[in-house]
């Protein structure tokens, strides 16, 4: 359908985030279409949060599983009620702390959130993103948007706008370009349907940081996890042997993968076991924190930032300039002790489990 009058502008096209092409963003929102849309984390896939139609796009541009639910942002806290139901007050608390920024809330929903946001759940995620843009395209829209990472479902998520381009074209009617994501990992996921507050997703808000607003520690899933699959506790989809604990984004074992191969290898072997590969005749590339480039012609050595906040930054842009060398193994030295870490360490954990795989276009 046009926007306006003519031809209808060809999709997929990337434009710079005038007021012009937020106010067009809004009406395509409007209209059932998908926008790309930047925000401090990484760029979304945004549709009409209360347009069941819209939200299925969504899942069929992405080839997202139905029963994965979306997080749907809010142009502010003042329009929580309209989504969750009985707020706790640690909840709110959270929100008034953190918001505009990357933590996302799992909480009761309102009877009439669509089930294509919920996953069919009783629980729905919401948050407040602090980026420009997406809080223009948030006022100008004026309600809540379903934005998941604008990338074919599992594979490594985009932190600028070429990147959706690059991952879905034409599926996305236009891409409103925001610079490259400051944040550059996913938000925070905390669960607050449940009797005790727990972090289902780590990200730059970490567990410290919410134990200083709301006087106690979240637990930790990604501590459970370890426990859990020392067990043998996870089903064939990645998921832990736990139906109460609501589904949320980026909780499956394989996510955020290159298409090549990856492995995590300890500094102390970094090195070497490059060195090893490559004389098999093994193309390998390399991502290193502390490991200095040992001037071996054979391998691709890429430095990545010491400092945790810049290391997120450069992650995911970084996997992917590896992924497109055409290399047969990406080693990726593991991360250091620290709760600054702990975002980092959880997405190549699942990229490491996920990668090598190749995409289900259906």
């Amino acid at each position: 359908m046009a926007d306006g009058q003519g031809a209808s502008p060809a999709r997929g096209i990337i434009e710079p985030a005038t007021l012009v092409a937020i106010e067009r963003a809004a009406r395509l929102l409007r209209a059932g279409d998908l926008v790309g849309m930047p925000t401090e984390t990484v760029y979304g896939l945004a549709a009409d949060a209360l347009n069941p139609e819209a939200v299925q796009k969504i899942f069929a541009a992405k080839g997202r599983p139905a029963d994965h639910p979306v997080i749907v942002h809010l142009p502010s806290a003042d329009h929580l009620p309209r989504w969750a139901a009985s707020i706790p007050k640690d909840a709110i608390a959270l929100a008034r702390a953190f918001w505009p920024g990357p933590l996302t809330l799992i909480l009761r929903r309102e009877a009439d959130v669509p089930d294509e946001v919920t996953g069919g759940q009783d629980t729905v995620g919401v948050r407040v993103p602090a980026h420009s843009i997406a809080l223009a395209l948030l006022q100008v829209f004026g309600s809540g948007i379903a934005a998941p990472s604008a990338n074919r479902f599992g594979r490594i998520s985009p932190t600028t706008a070429a990147h959706v381009q690059e991952e879905l074209g034409e599926r996305v009617a236009m891409i409103l370009d925001g610079g490259a994501c400051p944040v550059g990992i996913e938000s925070t996921i905390v669960d607050f349907s449940r009797d005790v507050p727990e972090i289902l997703r780590p990200g730059a808000i970490t567990a410290d940081d919410i134990a200083r607003v709301i006087g106690r520690r979240p637990r930790v899933r990604s501590e459970v996890e370890q426990g859990s699959s020392a067990q043998g506790g996870a089903d064939a989809a990645g998921r832990l042997d736990a139906p109460h604990v609501p589904r949320v984004s980026g909780a499956l074992a394989a996510h955020y993968a290159p298409r090549t191969p990856l492995r995590l290898v300890e500094a102390s072997r970094l090195a070497g076991e490059a060195a090893e590969l490559a004389a098999t005749g093994c193309r390998v590339a390399v991502l290193a924190i502390s490991v200095g480039d040992p001037q071996d012609g054979r391998l691709a050595w890429h430095a990545a930032p010491a400092q945790p906040g810049a290391y997120a930054h450069d992650l995911y842009a970084s996997l992917r300039t590896l992924d497109a060398l055409g290399v047969d193994l990406i080693l990726v030295e593991t991360m250091p002790a620290g709760a600054a870490w702990t975002a980092i360490a959880d997405r190549l954990g699942r990229a490491a489990v996920g990668s090598g795989a190749e995409d289900d276009e259906t």
